[in-house]
C-alpha cells in the first residue's frame, strides 16, 4: 500500500462522523458496509480540496463557515445516487394517463386547482414526464390552474433540470412525436441535444427541498412521484415521509413509488394500493 492510498483510506471513526452528518442533512442511512462506496465517491473531493486525510475532511464539513456549509453540499451531492430516465417505469405513467388524469383534465377545464409533484426530481427527467403526459390529456394545461411542483435536495441536480437540455441517448425513451412536439433541437458539448419547450417549462417549477425537514408549500396534491427515494432512509425517517405525504395528498390523491419500495397499508390505513407500486389517498 502507498503512502498516498494510506492518507485516503477511510477509517471507521471518520466513516461515523460522515455518516453521522450525511444522516443529519439528508436523512440518508448509511450503515457500516456502505464505507467502501462513500470512500469511492468522497476521494475526489479530497484530492480537488488537496486534502490528505478523510479526518481532515470530516472536520471541514463539521464547521460553521460558509466553506463548510458548501462542502457539506457537495457531499450531499456526492453521495446521492440520481439514477433517472424519461418514463421510467412506463407503467405509472400508462396509470396516470388512462386511470387518473381524465378527471384532473375534466375538473382543470371546469376552473379547478390541479397539482402535481415530483419529490426527488434529479435531473429533470420525471417532471418533464409527467408533464409530456398531462399535455398528451390536457394540451392546453398551461393557460389553465396546473402545475408541477419538481424538488430535489442537490443543487446540481436540479441545475440540471432547470436547463432542461438532454443529449439524444437520454431523449431515446421519448416518443418521436413527443419530441417533435415538445422539444427544440440544439447543439450540446457532445452533438445533437434536446431542449424542453415552452410548454414544459410553463408547467414545471423546481425547488430544492430536504424531505427530512418540514416542507413550506401550504396547498395539497392530487398526484405525487415519489419514487426510489425513500430506500435510503431509516424505517423512522422513510415512515416520516410516508405520514407526511399522505398529509398533503388531496383524499382520493395518487402516490406512485419504486419498485424496490412497498406502504404498509397495514401501518399506513391512509394508503389503499391500487396497481403496481401505486396507491391512493383513503
Amino acid at each position: 500500500m502507498t503512502a498516498a492510498s494510506f492518507r485516503l483510506s477511510l477509517q471507521p471513526d471518520d466513516f461515523a462522523r460522515i455518516a453521522r452528518l450525511v444522516r443529519d442533512l439528508a436523512g440518508i442511512s448509511l450503515p457500516a458496509e456502505k464505507s467502501v462506496l462513500v470512500r469511492a465517491r468522497l476521494a475526489k473531493r479530497l484530492r480537488t480540496l488537496g486534502m490528505s486525510s478523510f479526518a481532515a475532511y470530516a472536520a471541514l464539513l463539521e464547521g460553521r463557515d460558509e466553506a463548510a456549509a458548501r462542502e457539506r453540499e457537495e457531499l450531499i451531492s456526492a453521495i446521492t445516487t440520481n439514477v433517472t430516465r424519461f418514463f421510467r417505469e412506463p407503467h405509472h405513467f400508462a396509470h396516470l394517463a388512462d386511470r387518473v388524469l381524465p378527471d384532473l383534465a375534466e375538473r382543470a377545464r371546469r376552473g379547478g386547482r390541479v397539482r402535481l409533484w415530483s419529490a426527488g426530481c434529479s435531473t429533470g427527467e420525471e417532471p418533464y414526464s409527467m408533464a409530456l403526459t398531462l399535455l398528451e390529456t390536457l394540451p392546453e394545461a398551461a393557460r389553465l390552474d396546473v402545475r408541477v411542483l419538481a424538488t430535489d435536495l442537490d443543487r446540481s441536480v436540479l441545475g440540471i433540470a432547470e436547463r432542461g437540455v438532454y443529449g439524444g441517448r437520454a431523449m431515446q425513451s421519448v416518443p418521436a412525436a413527443l419530441r417533435a412536439r415538445y422539444f427544440r433541437q440544439v447543439t450540446g458539448a457532445g452533438g445533437i441535444a434536446y431542449a424542453a419547450g415552452p410548454a414544459l417549462r410553463a408547467l414545471v417549477a423546481f425547488r430544492q427541498l430536504n424531505l427530512t425537514l418540514p416542507w413550506p408549500m401550504p396547498g395539497r396534491f392530487d398526484v405525487v412521484f415519489c419514487r426510489n427515494v425513500v430506500i435510503y432512509f431509516d424505517a423512522a425517517t422513510e415512515r416520516g415521509v410516508w405520514d407526511g405525504l399522505a398529509e398533503r395528498l388531496v383524499p382520493g390523491g395518487w402516490l406512485y413509488i419504486g419498485h424496490s419500495e412497498r406502504i404498509d397499508t397495514g401501518a399506513l390505513p391512509a394508503f389503499e394500493s391500487d396497481g403496481v407500486s401505486s396507491y391512493r389517498r383513503a
